[in-house]
């Protein structure tokens, strides 16, 4: 849980994590599952996951690109058109593959999680909630 300081100085506390490259390894390797890119039209991918709030940081994404080609899970080859400057294109390995699915199992245990954490809160409030209309009188009711 994060904590921001209004502007009378208040502290509010907000769910989630600053940590916005938590999930940028598997949002870069799903979206090399989808095909082969380049780092900047990787950074557009990426971004419909919904993990980072706006566009990922290009210094991040390279820096987590660099990281995935040193341990195997991603490979990478210059490319040079007729015009313009050469691009980095890059893929998806076996090893990274298998990576993917690591996230995806960790990543649907987390999901089944949540919502169990979810499914318990609404019963408790279900029954808080029923507990309460039973003890309030009801409004026009004959017995007040």
């Amino acid at each position: 849980m994060s904590r921001k300081t209004t502007k009378s100085g208040k502290r509010t506390f907000q769910p989630g994590s600053k940590k916005a490259e938590r999930y940028i390894q598997p949002s870069i390797l799903l979206a090399l599952k989808e095909g082969s890119t380049y780092g900047y039209e990787l950074i557009q991918e990426i971004s419909k996951f919904g993990f980072v709030e706006g566009q990922a940081p290009p210094g991040m994404i390279y820096r987590h690109l660099r990281d995935l080609e040193e341990n195997g899970l991603v490979v990478s080859e210059w490319e040079t058109q007729d015009s313009g400057p050469a691009k980095r294109n890059y893929n998806l390995t076996d090893e990274g593959q298998e990576v993917l699915l690591f996230w995806i199992d960790y990543m649907q245990n987390q999901a089944e999680k949540l919502l169990g954490f979810i499914e318990i809160y609404q019963r408790i409030k279900t029954e808080a909630d029923l507990k309460r209309q039973t003890r309030e009188p009801v409004k026009n009711s004959p017995l007040k």
